[in-house]
């Protein structure tokens, strides 16, 4: 973009070739500029009478202002979140800087913003929908491996995520995967909470299906739910899970033992239960949605982002910020639903 002062240095330069006897037209070619523009630029040009003057944007932020963004994006704290996780949880504490859009323009500007692959969607029938608008009433649970230090031998991670709030309610590592084990940690779970009437939703696989996990839940009382066969979209919220949990910046190239995996997996779930701040649930840890202090948190944010708004109205182009609380989450919604949805971790 050309500047001001780079316009009136060309500016003087087809002036002094002028005044040596060169032909407008001549002396802008040789500076490789069109004489179009050199007429607007003077204000010249027939029915345009635009000052050469550029107003920077009213609303644009201040050298400090984009400072204090790049600053606390590269601060200790909030290093490893994401603008979406930054601007609320400033909001807390009733400070607004900047939107969660232009904390990202100023990041790109400074080469600071990767882009994420887009998903696959398929196109066979979805299996039924399961509506929860609170929780333990829909829970999600898929198996993934832990790489050992024996190249092809794994560790098994059985995961059972609470479809509303996003909280895991179960864990455990094994060193196979298998009906008989995800049959026991159910039973672990239905010892320290009631899940009676529960919807457990999981994908197709043996372990999922085992006529040893089949008969427990129906002894407990919990209704099974699958996916489509080889369809991991059936099962987004647990797939988005894994998917933090082995992007998580602590995750190692293998684990030296069993009891590592399942040291590590401990501090993770206590990590994400009670500190990740979850974007599908409006940037809440999934604790504080499960018990319902994610109501005071988002009211907080509300009103933080109203007086912002207030003080500044010239950098907000309509409302501010929907920070409402979802009642309702729909595991496998339909079409029309889908493109409301927001599973991701």
């Amino acid at each position: 973009m050309t500047t001001l002062i780079d316009r009136e240095k060309l500016m003087a330069s087809v002036a002094i070739s002028v005044e040596g006897g060169a032909r407008r037209s001549a002396a802008c070619a040789a500076i490789h500029l069109q004489l179009r523009t050199l007429e607007r630029w003077e204000g010249q040009t027939i029915g345009d009478k635009r000052s050469i003057i550029e107003k920077e944007p009213a609303n644009k932020l201040t050298a400090a202002e984009r400072s204090a963004v790049l600053k606390l994006c590269c601060s200790d704290e909030f290093q490893d979140m994401t603008p979406n996780e930054i601007v609320p949880k400033m909001a807390e504490t009733g400070r607004f800087i900047a939107s969660e859009a232009t904390f990202y323009r100023v990041l790109k500007a400074e080469g600071m913003v990767k882009k994420s692959s887009s998903r696959q969607t398929s196109r066979r029938k979805k299996p039924t929908a399961l509506t929860a608008s609170g929780p333990c009433q829909v829970w999600s649970w898929d198996i993934t491996y832990l790489r050992s230090p024996v190249k092809g031998l794994y560790y098994y991670l059985y995961l059972i995520q609470d479809v509303w709030s996003r909280a895991i309610v179960g864990w455990a590592v094994h060193e196979t995967e298998s009906a008989d084990l995800a049959a026991e940690l159910m039973k672990k779970i239905s010892a320290e909470m009631d899940i009676r009437d529960i919807k457990l939703h999981a994908d197709n696989g043996g372990p999922m299906k085992g006529a040893v996990m089949l008969a427990t839940l129906q002894r407990l009382g919990v209704i099974p739910s699958f996916s489509r066969p080889s369809v991991s979209n059936d099962n987004p919220y647990s797939e988005s899970l894994f998917k933090t949990l082995k992007y998580c910046a602590s995750y190692p190239d293998y684990f030296a033992s069993i009891e590592q995996a399942r040291e590590w997996v401990a501090g993770f779930v206590s990590w994400y239960n009670y500190e990740h701040l979850h974007s599908g649930i409006k940037f809440v840890t999934p604790m504080q949605r499960h018990r319902g202090e994610d109501v005071a948190i988002l009211e907080r944010r509300k009103l933080t982002y109203q007086k912002a708004r207030e003080k500044n109205p010239i950098r907000w182009g309509g409302g501010i910020r929907n920070w409402t609380r979802q009642g309702e989450v729909v595991l496998n919604p339909a079409a029309s639903e889908a493109l409301k949805m927001d599973v991701a971790c």
